[in-house]
């Protein structure tokens, strides 16, 4: 580990004193924070609709959804790159090179999305079956997952326009048109899944079409901001350049394909996790969901931190700041734990109230009442690794939260899991204390990676960034 010299620590100080970074961090933290925290709230009022379908609709519903993250995998490779490109170029003062990395952006999710949408709707039933789909949830999860898929052209575009905003440190703008089109999400779902107003009841497929409907609106919404609002320092115009050049794509890759290979390790050990616990049986499945999407509270704030380190260590090192990123990256973190740490205790102190909100089936309810204690248990971890991994991030040095990922999902989530269940036969419990070792493994790695100090030359191997 590299030492630090006097004048950088005095540098450090005086950086930390002249300029108030915990609110620089809250500014862009609370945008994002409340945008995924209200996403995450939607996101569990959509599957308390679909519970009140019964247990086999929550399960048909958490069958696909980790194959559908799978799918969304490639595009880490593309978004990280470019909240990481963006941020350097505009902490250097380089705007029309981050203009130009969003343009070049919007081009290729647009394909990659048609590609990937292509390869979702077409694997719909296949997918269903690996992942243990029975006669009681096989229709059900098939049409869910091909009307999903379908668009996820629209969430590959929104995407692109999300990275490169928060690049900018401009998570209010994304955080509108997320907001709002969950919001439309939640009433689609109303009429949709339960047929209100004249329209059709639709069930889990009404809850499938809400969702892409919304996911349409909030890339409409995303575009319309690049092009026409003026409200972004990296707005766009249509006659502008929309070729793509290879020495951009090149830098986008190379920071972003660890990303990408970390998504595709992680979500394929989530989905041998899921498929795990789905052969405990429906009932199991259906608590096992509701633990998931409860949970989603706790990774929202620590996901936020993650942006906001991402975006301010990524301008700190564009501008040449070194210790001023170092900084950021020490501060979100502590408020990170803090935050996680509070959530922890909310699970610990009302989990059966939690779960009682998705279904009246008791056994359900209890089974994922003690799955919200034991994570509550992990929630320091998490916060922890999420949140200096962002700081990695920011900095280009994307290959090791890669090796986190790989080593605690695949070690204990993928085999110490399938050990828990299946030889002690512990069950759910099982499952989620391998979940709790994974979580533990992953943020001592990013830690040890972060405390070394060789994230701050990362950069320099990408190369300089280019002026337009």
């Amino acid at each position: 580990m590299k030492q630090v010299g006097l004048k950088e620590r005095i540098q450090t100080r005086l950086s930390f004193r002249s300029q108030p970074l915990w609110q620089e961090i809250i500014a862009i933290t609370a945008p994002a924070f409340i945008e995924l925290v209200l996403s995450t709230l939607f996101e569990m009022i959509d599957m308390i609709m679909v519970g009140g379908l019964g247990p086999a609709a929550i399960a048909s519903v958490g069958l696909t959804r980790q194959p559908f993250m799978l799918l969304m995998a490639v595009f880490a490779a593309v978004n990280i790159g470019t909240t990481t490109l963006v941020a350097w170029n505009v902490g250097g003062k380089n705007l029309n090179e981050a203009r130009s990395v969003t343009r070049q952006i919007i081009v290729v999710n647009f394909f990659l999305g048609l590609f990937m949408s292509a390869i979702g709707v077409c694997s719909a039933r296949p997918v269903a079956r690996f992942m243990g789909a029975g006669p009681d949830t096989m229709e059900m999860a098939v049409d869910y997952f091909q009307i999903v898929a379908a668009g996820l052209l629209f969430q590959a575009m929104t995407m692109g326009i999300t990275a490169s905003l928060r690049g900018a440190g401009e998570t209010r703008i994304p955080m509108v048109y997320n907001v709002g089109s969950n919001l439309l999400n939640v009433f689609g779902n109303y009429v949709l899944i339960y047929g209100k107003w004249g329209f059709p009841q639709l069930g889990v497929a009404g809850a499938a079409l809400s969702t892409t409907i919304a996911r349409l609106l909030a890339c409409l919404a995303g575009l319309y901001v690049l092009y026409f609002s003026r409200h972004t320092k990296i707005s766009l115009r249509l006659k502008d350049d929309y070729r793509l050049y290879p020495q951009t794509i090149k830098k986008v890759f190379s920071i972003g394909m660890p990303a990408a290979l970390e998504q595709f390790v992680l979500q394929s050990g989530i989905m041998m996790f899921a498929r795990t616990v789905s052969a405990l049986g429906t009932l199991h499945f259906a608590a096992h969901q509701i633990g998931i999407n409860i949970n989603g509270l706790s990774f929202a704030p620590s996901m936020a931190f993650s942006i906001a380190s991402t975006a301010l260590v990524g301008q700190s090192l564009g501008a040449g700041d070194v210790p001023k990123a170092e900084k950021y990256a020490h501060t979100v973190h502590k408020m990170a734990v803090a935050v996680a740490s509070f959530v922890g205790l909310m699970y610990i102190l009302f989990s059966h109230a939690f779960a009682r909100l998705y279904t009246t089936d008791l056994a359900v309810a209890a089974m994922a009442g003690t799955i919200l204690k034991i994570f509550a248990l992990s929630l320091p971890g998490q916060s922890t690794q999420l949140s200096l991994a962002g700081a990695l991030r920011g900095a280009g040095d994307t290959v090791y939260p890669l090796i986190a990922s790989a080593l605690g999902i695949w070690i204990f989530r993928v085999f110490v899991a399938r050990i828990f269940v299946q030889v002690f036969q512990w069950g759910l419990i099982g499952a989620w204390a391998a979940f709790v070792l994974d979580q533990y493994t992953r943020s001592i790695i990013i830690f040890l990676r972060f405390r070394s100090g060789e994230w701050k030359y990362a950069r320099a191997r990408v190369g300089k960034v280019n002026p337009a």
